[in-house]
Formats: C-alpha cells, structure tokens, sequence
C-alpha cells in the first residue's frame, strides 16, 4: 500500500490550511473548488468574503522546495487569466458585482504566507 498522499489529498490538505488561517483572520467561506463549465476553464480554490463585503478570490498553492522560486512564484500569467476568467464567470451570477480582490496563500516549510492583491484582473 502506497502511504504517499496523492496530489488531491495534498491539495485539499493545503486548501484546508489556508481556509483555517483566512477564517482565523475574519474572513467567511462562500464556496469551495467553484469550476468553470467546459475544458479550459479555470478553479477557484476558494471564494471568501473579507469583514468589508470584498469578495476574495483565493489561489492556494503549496511546495515544499523552493528550487523554482517557492510557491507564490508558481502563479503565473496563464494561471492567473483562467482565475480571472472563473471570477468573471462566478460574478455574471451575482445581480450586483462587489467589491473584489485575488489573494495567493502560499504554503512552504516554513510557514504560511497570505499575499492580499497578490495580482490584478487585466
């Protein structure tokens, strides 16, 4: 038997991590892993919403080496359009658009780092 987690399991144990860190910030879970419909869409790990009514789309991303430039430089520009794209996709549902911001929880070895505004919608 494989004692490994999967890449899921490490997912959803990363996720879980940064909602405990963001709730114990003030900020309330709206949705979990919202997916776009169809190929190519985008996921947003999670929909929070900050104490001021801003709705806060979150990337979660963990890595255990830094190598590459650690977790918070694993977010790039192609990543960061398809969340763009699952946020515009999200909002079209709402009758009003709030106030909104992406934030990146990165998670490393040695801590938890949460990056409010970590990019702007283009």
């Amino acid at each position: 038997m494989n004692s490994t987690p999967s890449t899921k399991q490490t997912g959803d144990a990363a996720e879980d991590e940064a909602l405990r860190h963001l709730q114990q910030a003030g900020l309330r879970l709206v949705q979990r892993n919202y997916r776009t419909p169809g190929r190519g869409g985008g996921e947003i790990d999670l929909i929070m919403r900050d104490r001021d009514g801003t709705t806060v789309f979150v990337e979660v991303r963990k890595r255990l080496n830094t190598r590459y430039g650690g977790a918070a430089a694993s977010v790039g520009l192609t990543k960061q359009r398809r969340l763009v794209f699952a946020a515009q996709h999200y909002l079209m549902r709402l009758r009003e658009s709030p106030p909104c911001r992406f934030d990146l929880v990165a998670i490393e070895k040695d801590g938890i780092q949460w990056l409010r505004g970590a990019f702007d919608a283009f």
